[in-house]
């Protein structure tokens, strides 16, 4: 697969598997090291747009005239964010308030041109969980699949959990195809 003349502001494996899926190969991976605060009263579609531009925008001040993509993943619960969980008493929790309920993932994808401009997509998508069993919940936990990821990772054993789900999976999994190849294809990269 030839590179193309972007860089991927993040150093997520599955955003380079899925980036790689389309035939779209950055020509360098240079994660964005920046504070992931929610700001107060911040709504999670804000949050995540915040997010993916603040990531794309750190990496394209070290590499000026280069084009940069970023983005983000949450996980949503409500109106609540799930962050990385730091434990597995932490996951627990996280897979608890998870069971037989709706929530949503919220991808945004962020693209700045070799000009400094920054151009912004969202993707949602709705899932209904399962209700998981204690035993579903204490193999989750035990697997560390989740490790490194907000809530969860749907392309591994969570998968067969979920009954339904409505919008991308793509997105799910950290970059939402559809938009990224969009905005890349707006700035040149075929």
């Amino acid at each position: 697969m030839n590179e193309k003349n972007f860089i991927l502001a993040s150093g997520s494996p599955q955003r380079k598997a899925l980036l790689a899926q389309v035939g779209l190969s950055p020509k360098a991976i240079i994660p964005a090291d920046i504070d992931e605060s929610e700001r107060k009263n911040e709504k999670p579609s804000a949050y995540v747009k915040r997010m993916a531009r603040e990531k794309a925008l750190s990496v394209a001040a070290r590499f000026p005239h280069e084009i940069v993509l970023g983005a983000d993943t949450i996980v949503v619960v409500g109106t609540k964010i799930l962050h990385k969980s730091q434990s597995d008493e932490g996951q627990r929790h996280v897979m608890q308030l998870l069971s037989g309920k709706a929530h949503r993932v919220i991808s945004a994808v962020c693209v700045i041109d070799a000009n400094g401009k920054a151009s912004v997509r969202v993707n949602s998508t709705r899932i209904l969980m399962k209700h998981l069993s204690a035993k579903e919940i204490d193999d989750y936990v035990a697997s560390h699949e989740w490790m490194g990821c907000c809530g969860y990772k749907i392309e591994g054993m969570l998968a067969a959990y979920v009954k339904k789900m409505v919008g991308s999976y793509s997105g799910v999994v950290g970059l939402p195809l559809y938009e990224t190849r969009n905005l890349l294809l707006g700035v040149g990269i075929k």
